[in-house]
């Protein structure tokens, strides 16, 4: 039987017109883009499977962005535009989506070193290697899951694992159950665990709660409408906004009252099973979830892309080392640009930037040749002569 074109290794060294690291929404909006171009590309996944960080969050996750706004450029999201689809929904897409665009995807292809020599990218995995004229690090924002150090404090009888290792409340030990994280992800698991466990989320910040739906439209169609969605990072609004996170469809005073969840405090301590917050209290936990976020890892990248703390330079996606793009971070360009239904636009400007990169190249190359072809021209004029 013929492999599947995501199944396949790939030679030993191949050179591309194009690389794309991650096959996850981000990654594969691109190939959308380079395959409409007509470029030779590859996409790189790491794991053994498309939108494999969809698969690393728990069963019951529904986004909070209707179907409607939930689509990748070229193909709807299918179902009911206004409903909220589930975490299987999405993988089941982002699979078709591949499928259906016929994208040069190699799973399990993980890429160890990201340099450049003889002024082509050289990308290397696991004794193999890839040469491109052009890079798109689609990693995405949830890379390396972060814990705080306090977690080596707990006893090591009591249950703790961040977000991406819990899947469903059958996971958790019965008893006292604290999430750790503020955010969309702490609400969340906070809710679904409380029908079930005594609960109590420690919050560090306060993140402004935000309705799902506002006099009869989804909230996005509001932030669409309004063109608040459109709002760029450079701009005052927001430089203000990208500091702020938001809550969607949930609220302190909602999880308390209707799901009878505890809040707590920052956590700034734990000794064996008790856990300290910031205001003095301390609880005794059988179990604990970090909802604490991920940290970007780019130690794989051997270019001067980064500044003196490690933070990745860029405008837009668009790096200092010509040819290399990042997509998919968050607030890239817009609050949209790490989600799965606004990606697209960010992608179309990099695939944008890749034409005009390889149209630049052509033409540097053509007039090198002429000019070596001059040379050699004026050379055997002097020779005959």
């Amino acid at each position: 039987m013929e492999e599947s074109p995501h199944e396949r290794g790939g030679s030993p060294e191949a050179t591309h017109d194009g690389a794309v690291i991650g096959a996850g929404q981000a990654g594969l909006a691109m190939g959308y883009f380079l395959k409409r171009q007509g470029r030779k590309f590859v996409i790189l996944e790491a794991a053994d499977s498309i939108g494999s960080a969809w698969w690393d969050r728990w069963e019951s996750l529904r986004l909070f962005t209707p179907r409607r706004y939930s689509g990748l450029p070229g193909r709807a999201f299918p179902g009911d535009p206004e409903g909220y689809p589930d975490r299987d929904e999405v993988i089941a897409y982002l699979e078709r989506y591949a499928e259906t665009f016929e994208l040069p995807i190699e799973l399990n292809s993980p890429v160890r070193r990201l340099a450049r020599e003889n002024g082509k990218f050289v990308l290397e995995r696991d004794g193999r290697k890839i040469t491109a004229e052009q890079v798109v690090v689609a990693t995405g924002p949830f890379q390396k899951p972060f814990i705080p150090e306090v977690a080596n404090r707990l006893a090591p009888d009591v249950f703790h694992a961040h977000s991406t290792g819990y899947r469903k409340p059958s996971d958790v030990p019965e008893g006292t159950v604290l999430v750790v994280g503020g955010g969309n992800t702490g609400f969340q698991i906070a809710e679904e665990l409380s029908s079930t466990r005594r609960v109590l989320l420690a919050i560090g910040s306060r993140q402004t709660p935000l309705p799902q739906r506002l006099l009869g439209r989804d909230l996005f169609w509001w932030l669409t409408t309004t063109r608040l969605f459109n709002t760029t990072v450079e701009s005052r609004l927001g430089r203000k906004l990208r500091t702020r996170e938001t809550l969607i469809g949930s609220s302190p005073r909602k999880l308390r009252r209707r799901y009878g969840v505890e809040l707590k405090r920052r956590v700034v301590d734990a000794d064996g099973r008790t856990v300290r917050f910031e205001d003095g209290s301390e609880v005794e936990v059988d179990a604990v979830i970090w909802a604490t976020g991920y940290r970007p890892d780019y130690s794989w990248i051997d270019l001067p892309v980064f500044d003196a703390d490690g933070r990745l330079r860029h405008r837009r996606g668009v790096t200092d080392a010509p040819g290399l793009y990042f997509l998919g971070l968050t607030w890239q360009h817009t609050r949209g640009s790490a989600l799965i239904g606004w990606v697209k636009g960010d992608a179309e400007f990099i695939a944008e930037q890749i034409a005009a990169f390889q149209d630049a190249s052509t033409v540097t190359d053509v007039r090198k040749h002429e000019a070596e072809r001059g040379q050699t021209t004026q050379a055997e004029s002097r020779e005959r002569v």
